[in-house]
């Protein structure tokens, strides 16, 4: 037994007043492995898919990250405890440093705040569909500093959490129904209205009929200055690929505005030449 205890009492690293054995190490290893293990046990218990029914998928995730820091800030805490540094101590030293860094690292700090805010606020979640600065991505991950999400290019975006605390941001899984989505379409003055609305609904229709989409209304909505303007609108559950919806549709458009000899004219600008005689003129006046 005293041979043992010795073993564990041999030192491996010293430095002033200040050493680690091998039971310190031991001590060290032993709190990260129960730390995982219960982080594993609880990950399991919340992503349970026959719980998931009580408890969506975004919330099981927010739950789960405020958790495991609480659980990592703990065994951080008895890891520099069994290292016979008292953290109270260490805090109340680094007072002034903290101020410092704190300062150089405010946005840091803001991010990370904020990230909190969504873990527990849950107005965001992962696999929510956002719109933020004109980009749509679906979250895949809060994390405490930053959030990743993937946009309808399949590009993987960053995103601070500040940004999606601090700005107008639009949820478009908060949309419990279907959502209004309009096309703009400009034709030519000589082309007859009723039959331009009767392709447009036509053309509508012909795509909608194979997706998860409803037709609305096609309306006249303006006289442009070079086209006559109308407005196709359609209700969508599709959010995230509604851009290729949309592509779709305007191809069919396209197609019969072909074939039935409807113009999309060019824009035309009105050009005003003044001759040298005329300049003259103004001059003087």
């Amino acid at each position: 037994m005293e041979t043992i205890t010795d073993f564990f009492n041999v030192e491996i690293f010293s430095f002033n007043d200040n050493s680690l054995s091998i039971f310190d190490l031991t001590s060290i290893i032993v709190i990260i492995i129960i730390t995982k293990l219960v982080l594993w046990i609880i990950s399991k218990a919340l992503f349970n898919k026959k719980k998931l029914h009580k408890l969506d998928e975004g919330s099981a995730f927010a739950l789960f990250q405020i958790i495991k820091y609480l659980i990592w800030i703990i065994a951080i805490t008895l890891m520099l405890e069994s290292l016979g540094i008292k953290v109270t101590f260490l805090l109340a030293g680094s007072a002034a440093l903290l101020v410092g860094v704190g300062l150089g690292l405010q946005q840091t700090f803001n991010d990370m705040l904020s990230g909190i805010i969504l873990l527990f606020e849950h107005s965001v979640k992962v696999g929510d569909i956002l719109e933020i600065d004109g980009d749509r991505v679906i979250i895949q991950e809060i994390g405490l500093r930053t959030s990743k999400g993937m946009n309808v290019r399949q590009i993987v975006v960053i995103i601070p959490n500040s940004l999606i605390t601090t700005n107008k941001v639009i949820n478009w899984s908060h949309q419990t129904q279907k959502t209004l989505f309009k096309i703009d379409i400009g034709v030519a003055y000589s082309s007859d209205v009723n039959l331009v609305i009767k392709k447009l609904e036509e053309s509508a229709i012909e795509h909608l009929e194979f997706s998860e989409c409803e037709f609305k209304e096609v309306r006249f909505v303006n006289f442009g200055n070079s086209s006559i303007d109308f407005e196709l609108f359609f209700y969508s559950k599709n959010i995230f690929t509604i851009e290729k919806v949309k592509s779709d549709i305007r191809k069919i458009i396209y197609r019969k505005f072909n074939e039935h000899k409807i113009t999309i004219p060019f824009r035309q600008m009105d050009l005003h030449v003044k001759s040298r005689d005329m300049l003259d003129l103004d001059v003087r006046k």
